[in-house]
């Protein structure tokens, strides 16, 4: 049995949301933070699919960042968060929607500053991030939150959604209103394509800044759907 499932971001891993996951266990809750690092979206879905297939009841979906991108291909859950989150619709890529805001606007979106390595993969420059990233969170927990980044192939943009589920699944977008790692303009068309949106007063990292309030509304939204 399986009431939630967590999709960690672009860089990210399950051991980020650490805290977050052990507050919902103490509740009684049982969540699973499957491994996405360099799946594809479609063998991503597929694996999150197959979590969702064997619990006894349909769990709840909570995607941060980049894994809003795959919480909202999954079909079968009890309803879906997307907590500062890609919300992509089929034929969508963020490459492709970043172009459009960069044509909308006249101007290159910033985001997040990242280097090619010698693996050809893309890496986050920890200041940065810092700053982007974990505007408000404290010292201690920003610190081990850049230590467990790790680095991704620039493919993540080109990740393009053949089917989505969240046209037919209730679903919750929590924005962030000082997020510098998502494009305003995104984040109100994002919002815009769930049942129910919020505006938290955090950075890009709620789970961290403000873990006792994401624990809470996703006890809240697994307990109403389960009815």
């Amino acid at each position: 049995m399986t009431d939630v499932i967590i999709l960690h971001g672009a860089w990210h891993q399950p051991a980020h949301y650490d805290d977050l996951v052990g507050l919902l266990r103490s509740r009684d809750l049982s969540v699973e933070v499957p491994d996405l690092h360099e799946l594809s979206l479609a063998d991503g879905t597929a694996l999150v699919e197959d979590i969702v297939t064997a619990s006894e009841q349909p769990p709840l979906v909570v995607g941060h960042s980049f894994g809003g991108v795959t919480a909202g291909t999954v079909r079968g859950a009890a309803g879906l968060i997307f907590l500062a989150g890609w919300l992509l619709d089929v034929g969508e890529s963020p490459a492709q929607l970043l172009e459009e805001v960069a044509k909308e606007t006249g101007a290159p979106v910033e985001g997040l500053l990242a280097t090619l390595d010698d693996n050809g993969r893309l890496r986050l420059d920890p200041e940065d991030a810092r700053k982007n990233l974990y505007g408000d969170v404290d010292e201690a927990a920003a610190t081990r939150a850049i230590e467990l980044l790790r680095p991704e192939p620039p493919s993540i943009f080109g990740a393009t959604p053949s089917h989505v589920s969240w046209r037919d699944t209730p679903s919750l977008y929590v924005a962030a209103r000082d997020d510098r790692a998502i494009a305003a303009p995104l984040v109100g068309r994002f919002a815009a394509r769930c049942s129910a949106s919020e505006t938290w007063e955090t950075s890009h990292s709620p789970h961290l800044s403000r873990t006792a309030a994401v624990a809470d509304l996703i006890h809240r939204r697994r307990r109403n759907a389960s009815g």
